[in-house]
């Protein structure tokens, strides 16, 4: 079929827009959260007309283009303020990291235990990192110890790890006295402002472009100088509307809190805390303590619902020792 000059022309600039428009679209999508870092998108425009009354067909060039990788890390603590006394030794702190990248990624790791605002300086122990190789949670002869430059975490695109940050406790701490210790997880390729470009140092010699964290995270953990220890356990149990274990709408969740003096000393005007978790509605009447159901509003027993701010559970335990033994706090909520 013959194309008159003019409609060349018009097919031309056909084809341009099409480039254009498949461009526009390209610079949003290469930045979609989970695109593999290498994976190369392509695209094809295409337009329909009719000539002289015949249905056709033309293709615009095809543009490819190939994602970068975005270099992100998160690191979240996983522990609780730690008890610790003076001259406690090998004290740990869980933490998990994260690459939150696209992209394999080796991740440095380092600790610090001075950190301005806190009571006291924990003293880092040698070794000061740990991987939780055992997944107890704590420090445990299985666990290897972090060797910078050696045994680096390679971690591929959201695959996290476990680490423990460990210290020893001065002896010269008082009871109440709070220290920091914090771990920082950096990308190995590189950190800086997001949108920094490492050219060619990406997978697969991509470039390798920082994220929003920065290709860096900090969490601090902290301890607790006690001359008692408290063991507080939590634990829940789901029943659903249909006689299962379903943790679906509807459904209700038993709230178990176990509470025990397990040292010498004396915890003076104990108070149990838990607030109501989002999504889901307190069930009334449903406090006990050690087995004795508490009412909701605050009167002569130990338990209410506290309701100023955010729905909370209060349970006044009083003064506890060693020889109280476990005291059991349990109530319910529905899931939302």
């Amino acid at each position: 079929m013959k194309i008159s000059a003019d409609r060349k022309v018009f097919l031309c600039l056909l084809h341009r827009v099409a480039a254009a428009i498949s461009l526009l679209f390209l610079s949003g999508s290469a930045w979609a959260a989970g695109t593999a870092v290498g994976t190369s998108i392509d695209n094809t425009a295409t337009v329909d007309f009719t000539l002289a009354g015949t249905p056709l067909t033309i293709s615009s060039n095809t543009t490819s283009i190939t994602v970068a990788e975005r270099l992100d890390v998160v690191v979240t603590l996983q522990s609780g303020q730690v008890l610790v006394s003076a001259n406690d030794v090998n004290q740990a702190l869980l933490f998990t990291v994260t690459n939150t990248g696209n992209g394999s990624e080796v991740i440095v790791l380092a600790m610090n235990s001075v950190i301005a605002g806190d009571n006291f300086d924990p003293v880092p122990a040698v070794p000061d990192i740990y991987f939780d190789t055992d997944a107890s949670g704590d420090l445990s002869p299985g666990d290897v110890a972090y060797n910078p430059g050696v045994n680096d975490p390679n971690l591929a695109a959201d695959a996290s790890v476990d680490i423990l940050i460990v210290n020893d406790i001065p002896g010269t701490v008082v009871n109440g006295e709070i220290g920091r210790s914090e771990l920082t997880a950096s990308t190995a390729t590189g950190t800086g402002a997001p949108g920094t470009v490492f050219a060619g140092q990406g997978d697969g010699l991509t470039d390798a472009v920082v994220g929003t964290t920065g290709g860096d995270d900090t969490q601090v953990g902290e301890y607790l100088v006690s001359d008692i220890l408290i063991n507080v356990v939590k634990a829940q149990l789901v029943s659903d509307p249909f006689g299962g274990t379903q943790p679906i709408p509807g459904a209700t969740l038993i709230y178990t809190i176990s509470i025990d003096v397990a040292s010498a000393g004396v915890a003076t005007a104990s108070v149990l805390r838990d607030p109501i978790p989002l999504f889901s509605t307190f069930v009334p009447g449903s406090i006990t303590l050690n087995g004795a159901p508490m009412t909701d509003a605050i009167d002569a027993d130990a338990g209410e619902l506290e309701t100023a701010v955010v729905p909370t559970v209060v349970v006044r335990l009083g003064d506890l020792t060693l020889a109280d033994g476990i005291q059991v706090v349990v109530f319910q909520v529905t899931i939302d």
